[in-house]
């Protein structure tokens, strides 16, 4: 096969190379998760966290690679975020922010790191407390983590994605929790962390997307947010967001010349990847953004707010299944997310992609 008809094909987990390269950024974003819960502590500034999860990221994906003759994009893709709290996800402070971490803080820690386009996304619930975790809080964490359990064993070819939608609802309520609205899951391809399959996690009339079917060698990111109350989160102050993404099929003719500076750059430095306006010049950016998002070109992420066991024999079904194929499987975003894999060879080992679970307390 020619470079050109390798380039042409579709790169998926059949390939070997491939199936490497998203073990090897597994093992560094699950190594950058490790070393910001271990920075977390009551008075540390969210933004420092933040800033070490994405250097470490950096670093190691910088060293891989070096040697190879065309250039290889790696990095990070997704920006750490530390969300405390009722606040769902996507708190990831400019540089001026002063935010700390308190003692009893439910904290939401999510990033992602990519090599060559192949993503791999991890997140985690960390209680900064010193012994167990009890009560309401206990709930709503084991609710995340169950329900990323049993969607990890559901993720498998021959499933639909609705199959999903409807079990990890049913894990919620057994512990008297909601699943959060408007969190979706998605399948990634290279360099494309929100690809077209999509899971739910609450079905509604604002709320439908197509029915899927998961196939072989697919690779998704599952998300999955519980909370003790209503599940409905609110949208925040637009001017708080500071996660964004480049809408690559919208163009228009930016009037100021601030946004068309930070428009240049951000084309420059992250052309496809999600990013922090913090990786911005923070007095340009706050001008610059606000037309850059009121026409589409940028996609934003923003941050929003939102004592029982389970005893269904359905869900402890899922659970009892095993989480891989003997021959093939589909990735999955492992929280890894909570926050793969396996290569068309018989004896190698498949790829174990972990879902991404996270709790709010409201």
């Amino acid at each position: 096969m020619s470079d050109e008809e390798r380039e042409e094909r579709e790169l998926d987990l059949t390939s070997p190379e491939v199936v490497t390269k998203y073990k090897s950024a597994a093992g560094i974003v699950n190594k950058a998760l490790q070393l910001v819960v271990s920075e977390c502590k009551p008075k540390a500034k969210i933004v420092d966290l933040c800033e070490k999860g994405d250097a470490f990221i950096r670093e190691q994906t910088g060293n891989m690679y070096k040697n190879v003759k065309k250039k290889m994009e790696r990095g990070v893709a997704f920006p750490t975020c530390i969300s405390v709290n009722n606040t769902v996800c996507h708190f990831s402070p400019l540089a001026s922010d002063e935010t700390v971490l308190e003692d009893g803080d439910i904290l939401k820690i999510d990033m992602g790191c990519h090599i060559d386009g192949f993503i791999v996304v991890v997140a985690h619930t960390h209680v900064l407390k010193q012994g167990p975790v009890t009560d309401r809080a206990a709930d709503v964490i084991a609710a995340a983590n169950t329900a990323a359990e049993v969607a990890l064993r559901l993720v498998r070819p021959g499933k639909k994605n609705k199959d999903v939608t409807e079990a990890i609802q049913k894990v919620a309520a057994a512990y008297d929790c909601k699943i959060v609205e408007g969190v979706l899951s998605h399948q990634m391809k290279q360099f494309v962390i929100d690809g077209n399959k999509v899971v739910l996690s609450v079905t509604g009339p604002d709320t439908r997307v197509d029915e899927a079917e998961f196939e072989e060698n697919e690779v998704y990111s599952i998300d999955i947010v519980t909370s003790t109350g209503e599940g409905k989160p609110k949208l925040l102050d637009e001017k708080q967001t500071t996660i964004y993404k480049r809408a690559v099929d919208k163009n228009y003719h930016l009037k100021m010349k601030a946004s068309r500076f930070i428009f240049s750059e951000i084309s420059q430095k992250f052309p496809i990847m999600p990013f922090s306006a913090r990786a911005l010049e923070e007095k340009r950016a706050r001008l610059g953004l606000v037309e850059c998002v009121n026409h589409d070109l940028l996609q934003p992420y923003p941050e929003l707010q939102p004592t029982k066991t389970v005893d269904d024999p359905e869900v402890k079904a899922w659970l009892a299944l095993g989480t891989k194929t003997r021959r093939k499987v589909v990735g999955r975003r492992r929280k890894v997310g909570k926050k793969g894999d396996k290569s068309d060879a018989a004896e190698a080992e498949p790829v174990d992609a972990a879902p991404n679970g996270g709790a709010s307390q409201e």
